[in-house]
């Protein structure tokens, strides 16, 4: 590929010609046709747009930086037409500065592109039989109408070879190479022409002309308006068919023609939507099972023992709890968290513990079935051998190609960017700033904790001021419930402006550590990404589902923070409420929050611009130049729309035992964002470059691995988070002798079993509150948190009693048998289902049979033929020569 590579590229890397000697584009006036996609002649299809303004109206620069830049563009334009490609230029309509420079492949320079590039062509129309689904009738349903949008025909293909051009399927050469992948061959040769040269450096690609401001954008063309259909007899208006049918809000319940996708945008948008889709389909029956639970907790939580309790003015009335921070809280009354409770029924059922188990297979199930689908995506997009065959390495990664070494396996000479200690080096420092830069984010969310225990302090003097809890307001906004709720926003805040730094900083990172080709940047950029965010986004979470409550001591010697802030207690119900509320803002502020960025945003400065160029002009406006008044894609792409769809699914299946409603939640999100996103590349954004992708790349070993810690996540929740243990504890041995009363087990006198006694003679002068004088002669107090000590008097007062050895015990015990359960019926679904279906396993080998002997056997058919002639002519010279005379 090197060698090939050499032949195309390096030719075009001589001394920088003389002015006499450019090459310059042919130059033509705008014909007044709007939705026409070829040069003036009509015959010639636009393949690239190149837009840079007139430099001899810019005002911005001096005289010699507008020579230098003109004189690099017109090298740049000059070694593209010596590598084949042709060129039309035109000045804007609306703006006289602007010059779209319009770049068309001609065969022969698609045919040894092709060639180089090793793209798969097709042979011959695909002969396997298809079988119907047992489900065809019913998907049907939902599929585009296919007298709309029709099938996209099958075919064997092979990598294009121009020795074996009889042997593909070419009906006609004008439609052999579709817009896709003429555009892709095209930016290929854009991102390798030559500009410059400086200190024996070449200097090359679009992609530096445009971080220079030399070309002010590089894009292929939309085939049509969306909004209606083309006005060129030759032009299919893909675009307009992908708005009606796939990205209108009307289709929010359709299947996505995902073929009709690739086709238009490439493999790497397909795949994209394909897995999207099939994400979304799959949480259809997690948003039925966890809707499910929610309901059964909903019609349960009557019948909640514990909470009736809480509520009980003659139990919970009677309970008084001690201060959760040092002098300036006072007691309270237990009923005060009657609501809360209530609402803690909700989620803190045994329902929860099904919905577990249940997630915890079910995000088998969707990574082993993707496998499947995306082997089948791989074999009919012909993406099965790109990475091995295909992929091209960076322009950025060439340009730095320095250092020689010397190849072990071929024993040759070859560029690097770097040494091997150079690459060291450059680890290292990588590394240590991505380690730096999440140990940042990990401070951010110590500060958010010294919120929390500070502005504890405040709400717990303003909300609880009465021991009675008659007013309506504390029923529902406790000191608990206002410091969440208020750091839950703070947090989202926090992390939404982290967000905005670490993408730049990553990006930064990534660069500098120079990757070989798109596929390795793209993997290790999302490697960083992941981790920031992960750490971003789930560590305020984390903190409260399995930190929070769990060190704080007791009344007579509570744990102190940087030995000032008192720590965070738990409600009597457990953090699982607070750890609810938390998942639903962050969830809920982050969809709304991305909407807005993605959506609408770009519509905003879309109709400004549309707007500006209405009131400037009234003219006929070429396709070239609607499309430069669109938005650019970016060069990450659909890097941020898996990012988004990660998180999401980090928050689905890793604390989905405290919120059931979250699948629900990202089944609506990801209905609409299909949709969006669909809109928005259709309306929006101008077309961009279409790229190979095998598959999602390293977002697939990152869902694994949010799959295994999402088991231990949720058993650990349900054992340490939520109340469910030490109830199911009480309930088969504390409630009936010999270490309760009942003569039969029962959940009734739970929370005054629970709530371990506290003399309030004990505190000590620096956390002693003031005591009012309704108190009158109460001597204890409750503590807040289930901690099972011994009472007061006790030979072991405050000491850790019985019963909580026995929940300690129970928790592990619940955790190492529901992991292991888990663990194993996950072994038996990934190994029951194969990654690759039979089906596609026959399809792949089939089309190798054909390939090889339509590529193979012909050519050996040949060989044979030829070689049988010269063998005849060989054997007769032998025959005459050995003949006697007198014949």
């Amino acid at each position: 590929l090197v060698l090939e590579l050499n032949q195309v590229i390096i030719p075009t890397y001589g001394t920088v010609p003389d002015q006499q000697n450019l090459h310059t584009p042919e130059w033509a006036d705008f014909d007044d046709k709007p939705d026409s996609l070829f040069f003036n002649d009509g015959q010639r299809r636009i393949d690239f747009v190149l837009v840079y303004e007139d430099e001899s109206k810019k005002m911005t620069h001096k005289r010699s930086d507008r020579k230098k830049q003109k004189r690099k563009r017109q090298v740049y334009e000059s070694n593209l037409i010596n590598n084949g490609l042709q060129l039309e230029a035109t000045r804007s309509v609306l703006d006289e500065k602007l010059i779209f420079v319009k770049v068309h492949a001609p065969w022969e320079v698609l045919c040894m592109y092709a060639e180089v590039m090793h793209i798969k062509l097709p042979l011959q129309p695909n002969d396997l039989k298809t079988r119907d689904s047992a489900f065809n009738w019913f998907s049907r349903l939902f599929r585009v109408d296919e007298n709309i949008i029709k099938p996209e025909q099958e075919f064997f293909t092979a990598p294009f070879q121009k020795e074996h051009l009889s042997n593909f399927y070419i009906q006609d050469k004008d439609t052999f190479f579709n817009p896709a992948t003429r555009s892709r061959i095209v930016h290929f040769i854009l991102s390798r022409v030559e500009y410059a040269t400086k200190n024996n450096v070449k200097k090359f690609g679009i992609n530096k002309l445009l971080d220079t401001g030399i070309y002010k954008a590089a894009f292929p063309l939309h085939d049509s308006s969306f909004r209606h259909l083309s006005t060129d007899p030759d032009c299919p208006s893909e675009r307009y068919l992908l708005y009606r049918e796939w990205a209108h809000p009307k289709n929010i319940f359709k299947l996505q023609p995902l073929d009709f996708i690739r086709k238009y945008y490439g493999e790497k948008i397909g795949i994209y939507f394909a897995w999207l889709g099939f994400y979304t389909n799959m949480l259809i029956v997690a948003a039925v099972v966890g809707v499910g639970c929610f309901l059964y907790g909903c019609l349960t939580k009557d019948n909640c023992t514990w909470s009736q309790e809480v509520c009980d003015p003659n139990i919970g009335g009677n309970i008084i709890m001690c201060p959760q921070c040092d002098k300036a809280c006072t007691y309270w009354n237990l009923t005060i968290t009657c609501e809360s409770s209530k609402k803690l029924c909700i989620f803190d059922s045994f329902g929860t513990l099904v919905f577990a188990v249940f997630m915890g297979i079910w995000v088998t199930l969707f990574l082993e079935f993707w496998k499947r689908r995306q082997a089948e995506l791989e074999y009919e997009w012909d993406t099965v051998e790109y990475l091995e065959q295909e992929e091209q390495v960076r322009p950025e990664y060439e340009a730095r190609c320095t250092h020689v070494v010397m190849n072990e396996i071929t024993q040759q000479e070859e560029h690097v960017p770097y040494t091997a200690c150079g690459k060291c080096i450059r680890m290292t420092f990588c590394t240590s700033a991505v380690f730096f830069w999440i140990l940042l984010i990990i401070a951010s969310v110590i500060g958010i904790i010294v919120y929390r225990l500070s502005v504890f302090l405040v709400f717990s003097a303003m909300l609880s001021q009465h021991i009675s809890g008659t007013e309506t307001i504390l029923k529902y906004l406790t000191p608990q419930t206002a410091t969440s709720v208020t750091a839950s926003l703070i947090s989202f805040i926090v992390i939404m402006v982290l967000n905005v730094v670490y993408e730049k900083v990553a990006i930064l990172i990534t660069d500098f550590e120079l990757p070989r080709t798109q596929t390795d940047y793209e993997n290790s950029l999302t490697t960083k990404m992941f981790l920031f965010q992960f750490v971003n986004y789930y560590s305020s979470c984390f903190y409260i589902a399995f930190f929070k409550g769990r060190f704080v001591g007791h009344p007579g010697n509570p744990v102190y923070w940087l030995g000032k802030y008192r720590n965070e207690e738990c409600d009597p119900g457990g953090c699982l409420l607070e750890l609810t509320t938390q998942l639903a803002i962050i969830v809920g502020g982050k969809a709304i929050w991305n909407n807005i960025q993605e959506v609408l945003l770009p519509w905003v400065k879309n109709l400004i611009g549309r707007y500006c160029a209405a009131t400037r002009s009234e003219k006929v406006v070429p396709r070239w130049e609607q499309d430069y008044h669109l938005q650019p894609i970016g060069k990450l792409g659909l890097f941020y729309e898996y990012l988004e769809m990660v998180i999401q699914f980090g928050f689905v299946t890793l604390f989905v035992a405290s919120f059931p409603l979250a699948p629900l939640l990202a089944l609506i999100n990801n209905m609409l964002e299909i949709r969006l996103d669909a809109w928005k590349l259709t309306t929006q954004f101008r077309r961009m470059v279409t790229q190979k992708a095998q598959d999602i790349g390293a977002w697939q070993p990152i869902m694994q691995g949010i799959a295994i810690l999402a088991v231990v996540t949720n058993a650990m929740i349900i054992a340490f988070t939520s109340d469910m243990i030490p109830r199911l504890v009480y309930y088969w041995s504390f409630s009936v002798p010999p270490y309760g009363s009942h003569s039969s087990h029962t959940m009734k006198g739970y929370i005054n079993s629970t709530l371990s006694v506290f003399n309030i003679s004990d505190f000590k002068n620096a956390s002693k509150p003031f005591s009012p004088s309704w108190f009158g002669n109460q001597t204890t107090c409750r503590q807040v948190y289930r901690d099972f000590r011994y009472p007061p008097g006790h030979q072991h007062q405050y000491e850790h009693n019985i019963y909580y050895w026995h929940v300690i015990a129970a928790k592990l015990a619940f955790i190492i048998v529901m992991e292991h359960v888990i663990y194993f019926v996950k072994f038996i679904i990934s190994y029951v289902i194969p990654d690759v279906s039979q089906k596609t396993k026959s399809k792949v080998k089939r089309e190798k049979y054909v390939t090889q002997k339509l590529l193979h056997e012909n050519d050996l058919k040949v060989v044979k033929k030829t070689m049988g002639k010269i063998a005849d002519k060989i054997f007769k010279g032998v025959d005459s020569a050995f003949r006697p005379k007198a014949e």
